[in-house]
């Protein structure tokens, strides 16, 4: 008769275990899926410190103004290149093959 009762108070330890297991566990889910229980919690990185939500929207960038900062060209006279092209045969291992070839210069107009 004391084997069937301590196994009973060894079953009713194992079901008050689980129930503690199975209780955790139920709050912390519903802890997750409440939002505004749960305070407010961000990442915060070396560089940039945490700021409000509100402040966190980026500012527009500095406008930038050229004042007499240009460079003026005046061109002299144009160059142009001139180009002359022909093809030259090449003597290869594997045959004799036609290869193009150009030179070309630049010339004042």
């Amino acid at each position: 008769m004391a084997d069937t009762r301590f196994r009973g108070n060894e079953r009713n330890g194992l079901e008050y275990a689980m129930m503690k297991i199975t209780l955790s566990i139920l709050i912390a889910l519903f802890a997750i899926s409440c939002p505004g229980m749960a305070p407010h919690v961000t990442a915060q990185t070396v560089s940039s410190p945490v700021e409000s939500p509100d402040l966190a929207t980026p500012s527009p960038p500095p406008t930038r103004r050229y004042t007499g900062r240009r460079i003026e060209i005046y061109p002299g006279r144009l160059l142009y290149r001139r180009c002359v092209d022909w093809y030259e045969l090449q003597h290869r291992p594997s045959g004799t093959v036609l290869f193009p070839q150009m030179r070309c210069w630049w010339v004042r107009g």
